[in-house]
């Protein structure tokens, strides 16, 4: 069952990527086309407009749509692309200053220690012995 899954997704996808091209819509309005003058000898409007929407709409907006779908995702592939690396630049940057915030924090702890220090150092001087 998993042979003929993966078969079927591989044609699928094998299909899709030819039907999603101009080229397969141009091929699509030719075909179209050859229907179009038996449509007109007709003379029919309901014939007519059945062709127009039956025949070559859906023939050709397919590819066309798919065409624009593809379009548009990698438009929006490109988006978040862009908004990922620039996460990760924010990342980097907030790493780094919270690596000099600590290193900044170790500094004043060791300032206070000193000051610290020195206060009882001064106590000591002026208490009277």
């Amino acid at each position: 069952m998993n042979v003929l899954s993966n078969f079927n997704k591989r044609l699928a996808a094998r299909i899709t990527s030819m039907v999603s091209t101009m080229w397969c819509a141009y091929i699509f309005a030719a075909i179209a086309l050859i229907s179009l003058p038996g449509a007109i000898k007709s003379g029919d409007t309901i014939v007519i407009v059945s062709w127009v929407a039956q025949t070559f709409l859906q023939l050709v907006l397919l590819s066309i749509i798919m065409v624009g779908q593809h379009v548009q995702s990698e438009s929006v592939e490109q988006k978040i692309n862009e908004t990922h690396a620039a996460s990760l630049g924010e990342f980097e940057l907030a790493k780094e200053a919270r690596t000099i915030a600590n290193q900044e924090l170790q500094e004043l702890k060791t300032i206070s220690a000193e000051v610290h220090q020195l206060l009882r150092d001064l106590e000591k001087k002026i208490q009277p012995s």
